[in-house]
């Protein structure tokens, strides 16, 4: 991995564009998420829908893709009967599909035209991400920090073995959470990482603390090379990164869902304010100090396309 390949790129131009939604375009698409394992499925049933969707926003204009490795996990995959070397090759398999995607989309001169060489970004999703209940946005999973540390290490070895360019620590409900993830960061020393809280209204992270603490604390960690907000509903943004001028010197970062609400009884999404054009919110979140955009649950390579029309900068 790289020192820190943001402040690489952002030297360059002004602004960077993260990829979209990922298990909910493949939903789109076709494939069948209604299972446990969500996304991490097509990892094992169709691992060519991945490669082709990271494709598909490189081609929207996405700087970054960030794996299908949100809900795999090896206690996961081994409750569904895999080994556990086998569970590791599928969570390496999650890096080596956005590698290959982003490998043959910059193989074309006429992609290399006015844009820097994409990255892939390992995400690292949350705990409550395997749970698959919806406690990644509430934070309740009464553990320890200690305990989230143990939990997340075997994971995150294997994607830094896999050579992402980064990790994306992501939908992070709570403070414990996060405070786990940097301080385990810090067992891998040359891993460059973002961290991404979800959160509830204009302040808080879900489960309920401020979210500019949140900010002081991946502020401490050198190895954090952008902190930020996703799976976060657009209407709070704009505030919450206000929320947190001041606090850091790191990049920003954004990417919200389109504001529907999931409901994870049903496994369906509630009708609601979702948004349908996201230029004009890209420029606000731009206007309010974010340098990293893109959409998460429910937004697909043309809200990409869009965004990235409304806030890039020639190189």
């Amino acid at each position: 991995m790289h020192s820190n390949p943001i402040d690489k790129i952002l030297q360059r131009q002004p602004v960077m564009i993260l990829d979209g939604g990922l298990a909910t375009e493949l939903e789109k698409r076709g494939a069948d998420l209604n299972d446990p394992l969500w996304s991490a499925r097509i990892l094992v049933e169709a691992p060519e829908m991945i490669r082709q969707l990271h494709y598909d926003y490189f081609v929207a204009g996405a700087d970054v893709a960030i794996t299908a490795s949100y809900q795999a996990s090896f206690e996961g995959f081994m409750r569904r009967g895999l080994s556990r070397a086998e569970a590791a090759d599928l969570i390496r398999l999650s890096v080596e599909l956005a590698k290959t995607a982003r490998d043959d989309f910059w193989r074309d001169p006429n992609h290399q035209r006015g844009r820097i060489r994409p990255l892939v970004a390992a995400s690292v999703g949350c705990y409550g991400a395997f749970l698959a209940d919806g406690s990644e946005y509430r934070g309740d999973y009464g553990l320890s920090k200690a305990e989230l540390i143990e939990w997340h290490r075997p994971r995150l070895r294997v994607l830094v073995e896999a050579e992402p360019d980064l990790l994306a620590c992501e939908t992070i409900p709570c403070r414990v959470e996060g405070e786990a993830l940097v301080e385990l960061l810090a067992e891998f020393p040359h891993a460059p990482a973002w961290l991404s809280f979800s959160c509830c209204d204009e302040i808080h992270v879900c489960h309920g603390e401020p979210f500019a603490d949140c900010v002081a604390l991946a502020n401490r960690s050198p190895q954090i090379v952008a902190i930020g907000i996703n799976c976060t509903p657009p209407r709070y943004v704009a505030p919450l990164l206000r929320s947190a001028a001041g606090i850091t010197t790191k990049p920003l970062l954004c990417y919200p869902n389109s504001g529907e609400e999931y409901d994870a009884a049903t496994n369906g999404w509630r009708g609601g304010t979702g948004l349908t054009h996201f230029a004009a919110p890209a420029r606000i979140w731009r206007e309010a100090g974010a340098q990293l955009i893109g959409g998460c649950c429910r937004t697909g390579p043309e809200d990409v396309r869009a965004i990235a029309e409304a806030v890039r900068s020639p190189i």
